[in-house]
Parts: C-alpha cells; sequence; structure tokens
C-alpha cells in the first residue's frame, strides 16, 4: 500500500498534516519561549526536530506521496523547519547569555557557595563517574571478583609489547600515547589502557586470577561530543584452569543483568584485538530506545559497550604462565561511555567540567 493511502486511511491526508506540523510548530515555539536551561533546550530540540519528531516523520514520508501532495506538504515541512530552527537558535542565543550571566554572579559572590550549601545540609552527591565506578565494582565484587589497581605511569613494555602490541602498531604511535619527557628505558608514558594491569596480576605467580581494574587513562584524542583525552575504563581478567569463550559470555551476560536489569541483553560480535584470540566486541540492548532501534544506536537496537575475548597465549608468557595449563578471558569497557548512556548525556565533554549543577541536577539518582 502506497504512503498516501495509509496516510488517509489514517485521516493524516495532506491538509490533515498540514494542520498538524502547524500545531507542532506552534507547541514548539511556545516552549522554546519557557526554557531556561540548556538541559531543557536539549529536550525541547529532540522533540521539535529529532528523529522521531513529526517534522522529521514527514519529511522520511514525502518520498511516498503522490506529485500533487508532495509539493503542498514539503513547502509546509520546509517553512516549518525553517520557523523551528530559527527559533531554536534564538533560544540558544538567550539561554547560553542568562546561563553566563547567572554564573557570573555566583562567582562574583561566591565560587563555593554550592559546595558550602552541600556541606551544610548534608545533600552532597558525588561525581557521576564515580558513582559508575563504586556501582561497578560492587557488581563485580558480587559476582566473586577482586578489586585490583594499577598505574597510571607504565613504561612501553607493560602498556605494548607484553600485550602483543606490536612495534610499529598505530596505538604506539606519538600522537595516540602521552609519552612522559624523562631519561627512562624502556620510556614511560600515561597507560592508554587498563590491560597492562593483565600483566601485573598474572606476574604475582598466584591463581587463579578473578579481578577487576578500574582506572583512569589517557589518549591523545581531540575532544568531542563522545572522546576526551582523559576518561576511564574498567576491565575484568579471568585466569585459571579449563576457562572457555563460554565463561566470558556467561560473565558478560551475569554483569549485564545485574548492571542494567534483566530487561537488558547483551551480545558478542567478532573482532580483532592484539592482546585476545579470539575477540570479540560486546553490544548491549540500547538503553534509550529498549532496543527498538533510535539515532544513538543507528537503529541496530545495540549499542557496543568494550572489547573482549580469550587472554592470548603470548599474553599468557609475558605473564610467567604455562598457556598449556590454564587459559583466561578478559573484557573491558568504557565507564565514561557507560554514563553518557545511562543518564542521556549529549555531550560527554560536560563530564570534566566540574560543574556542580551536574552534580545537583543528579544528586536524587544516587
Amino acid at each position: 500500500m502506497r504512503r498516501e493511502r495509509v496516510m488517509e486511511a489514517e485521516g493524516l491526508g495532506a491538509a490533515s498534516s498540514i494542520d498538524a506540523l502547524a500545531g507542532h510548530v506552534e507547541r514548539v515555539l511556545a516552549e522554546l519561549e519557557a526554557v531556561e536551561s540548556s538541559l531543557d533546550l536539549a529536550r525541547v530540540r529532540e522533540a521539535a526536530i529529532g528523529p522521531t519528531s513529526l517534522l522529521a516523520t514527514l519529511s522520511r514520508s514525502l518520498r511516498d506521496l503522490d506529485p500533487s501532495q508532495r509539493s503542498i506538504v514539503g513547502r509546509a515541512v520546509s517553512d516549518a523547519r525553517r520557523r523551528v530552527t530559527d527559533a531554536l537558535e534564538r533560544a540558544g542565543r538567550r539561554v547560553r547569555e542568562a546561563e553566563l550571566e547567572r554564573q557570573l554572579q555566583a562567582e562574583r559572590s561566591d565560587p563555593t557557595t554550592g559546595l558550602v550549601r552541600s556541606a551544610l545540609d548534608g545533600t552532597g552527591a558525588r561525581h557521576l563517574v564515580a558513582r559508575a565506578r563504586m556501582e561497578l565494582e560492587d557488581v563485580f565484587w558480587r559476582l566473586g571478583f577482586e578489586v585490583a589497581t594499577g598505574p597510571e605511569v607504565e613504561d612501553e613494555w607493560h602498556n605494548f609489547e607484553a600485550l602483543n602490541v606490536a612495534e610499529f602498531h598505530p596505538a604506539r604511535a606519538a600522537q595516540d600515547s602521552f609519552y612522559l619527557d624523562v631519561p627512562a628505558s624502556p620510556p614511560l608514558l600515561l597507560r592508554t589502557h587498563t590491560s597492562p594491569a593483565q600483566i601485573r596480576l598474572m606476574r604475582r605467580g598466584r591463581l587463579p586470577i578473578y579481578a577487576v581494574v578500574p582506572g583512569r587513562v589517557y589518549r591523545r584524542d581531540t575532544p568531542d561530543a563522545r572522546h576526551t583525552p582523559a576518561f576511564h575504563q574498567i576491565e575484568a581478567l579471568v585466569v585459571d584452569e579449563g576457562i572457555s569463550f563460554a565463561h566470558l559470555k556467561g560473565t558478560i551476560e551475569a554483569f549485564t543483568s545485574a548492571y542494567f536489569g534483566p530487561h537488558i541483553a547483551s551480545r558478542l560480535r567478532p573482532a580483532y584485538f592484539p592482546f585476545t584470540e579470539p575477540s570479540a566486541e560486546f553490544e548491549v540492548t540500547c538503553t534509550i530506545c529498549g532496543g527498538q532501534g533510535c539515532r544513538t544506536c543507528s537503529g541496530t537496537g545495540w549499542i557496543e559497550l568494550g572489547g573482549a575475548g580469550m587472554v592470548h597465549e603470548r599474553v599468557l608468557e609475558a605473564g610467567g604462565l604455562d598457556p598449556t595449563s590454564v587459559s583466561g578471558f578478559a573484557f573491558g569497557f568504557g565507564i565514561d561511555r557507560l554514563v553518557q548512556m545511562r543518564y542521556g548525556i549529549a555531550d560527554m565533554r560536560i563530564l570534566p567540567d566540574n560543574d556542580v549543577r551536574l552534580l545537583w541536577q543528579t544528586r536524587g539518582e544516587a
């Protein structure tokens, strides 16, 4: 059945579509007059021109309309989009100016007002990343894992070579890593992942290993909505006799259910990592759309969370273990990305900004 017949059957012909669009625009304009914060503006923007908005729905339906209806509805959609985007720009300028003025006023009077008030009334809140890290540690502790740590300043051997990352691997290039300007052999750098802790755990010489390693890592990434140069990871490592890929899958499923709830599932997809073989990327049901498909998950219903796989034989040997007698698996993911998904944060750069308003807004969700 053609799109126009579906629309007519539902009472959504060209005329009614234009009427509905006009009502949509008026509602959006009214809401924009009332917004007072960037978060409110982002919510209105998503409802106004987001992928599930009436504007987007009508735009996608244009190609299925009769030419006579297409030109009429197309002009209405174009005009509505212009009015909405102009209003969004005006509201954005107004909100930014108001927020800047409020910030200036707050800093002029007392830059610690929010912190003092938080201490006095007992409603202080941990940062979202710190809160997520504690929750993750608790989940893995209940699954039988110890919580381990590792140094943030590593040498090349622990950070790359022991993990089977070849000398000329792109990840070892200076543009991806922060090297320290100090005389040392092998050279020192800020760790690019938490995986060096795998080697340190194995070289303790105590088996079995059931450990999780959270911590801050560093990469020379250009800051954007999904990347920052300093971020946080958590890595799980299991080494024991008879460990198989089935144990890896079962552990990821247990973690996913324990952290996100039973309504969120996980799956593994083939991938390549130099320190695991076989390797996989593990994905979880998109927490934004519940698996139905949205812009965040590119319509797939799944969100990539991290990497996983069986510990490579060379990594076991670098850890001083015999790969013929023991085996293991590892998986890890970014805590900041997890926070971004869980709280629907559009831009990850807000996390290290030290904006006390973020803590006040989310303190009741602890």
